[in-house]
């Protein structure tokens, strides 16, 4: 069984996606530094504004690293199920632990979520499904996936 263990990671759209929800980030925050002090030193000194081309860096770079270092960040998140259990990146819940496996909506995504025993909700970091770069056309068919795993481990043995 652990060699053919399923592993869920976020699609390569949704880590892109993220990378650039992440460089927008840093772009939004380096423009309104760089706005704040070039209004400070256009206020106090008699300085020249800066350039256009350093706008533009402000906005295209961090988009850009985003895009490059971010995509392949995020495609290294994975959850993988095995005979034990389902492992995250955070640690294992076996199989027994799991009382209930649903999909639910959680601000503009649907996720995977696991209700313990203990009574508490564990939220998988893949698979998932939103909309426009973190859409997933295979979502459902991931969620049946892991919902009949977790039902033959939890009612009674893999099928054969």
């Amino acid at each position: 069984m652990d060699d053919a263990s399923p592993t869920f990671r976020p699609t390569w759209q949704q880590a892109l996606g993220r990378g650039l929800y992440l460089g927008a980030m840093v772009s939004a925050f380096g423009i309104s530094v760089a706005l704040l002090v070039t209004v400070a030193v256009l206020a106090w000194t008699e300085g020249a504004a800066p350039p256009v081309w350093l706008w533009a860096m402000l906005v295209v770079g961090p988009l850009l690293t985003g895009a490059l270092i971010g995509t392949p960040a995020c495609r290294r998140t994975k959850v993988r199920i095995c005979a034990g259990g389902i492992q995250t990146g955070s640690g294992m819940a076996t199989w027994n632990q799991v009382v209930d496996l649903r999909a639910e909506r959680r601000g503009g995504r649907t996720v995977v979520s696991l209700y313990l025993e203990s009574g508490a909700n564990l939220q998988l970091r893949a698979p998932y499904s939103g909309e426009l770069f973190a859409a997933d056309p295979r979502f459902e068919g991931k969620m049946f996936a892991l919902s009949s795993l977790w039902r033959s481990h939890r009612f009674g043995g893999l099928p054969g």
